[in-house]
């Protein structure tokens, strides 16, 4: 709750319509629509989404497709592709997608 005591103290900086838009459409998606989405987008431009995009895009959808080792491992692979600050979270996807395939 004290990150959102934060930004509601400040009056939530302006978000550009672009982004919002974005949040929006990804917050209330189909997992099938956020990937074919991101798939569409980084097969034709890899670095077409800023990291931030990509990884909210990810996480909505696994948390819709939790059981999905698929999924878990491609947004693992996606994570370890921006360095090593989310590759504790991309080893945690990478060994949920293994148990759940015993």
């Amino acid at each position: 709750m004290e990150y959102f005591d934060g930004l509601i103290a400040e009056g939530f900086p302006d978000i550009p319509d672009p982004v919002r838009d974005f949040i929006e459409r990804v917050s209330f998606a189909e997992p099938e629509e956020i990937l074919t989405a991101l798939r569409g987008v980084l097969a034709e431009d890899w670095m077409a989404l800023p990291v931030w995009a990509r990884n909210l895009a990810y996480r909505l959808a696994c948390l819709q497709r939790p059981d999905d080792p698929e999924l878990l491992r491609e947004a693992a692979a996606d994570l370890l592709s921006f360095g090593p600050d989310w590759d504790e979270f991309a080893e945690d996807l990478k060994a949920r997608s293994d148990e759940l395939e015993k």
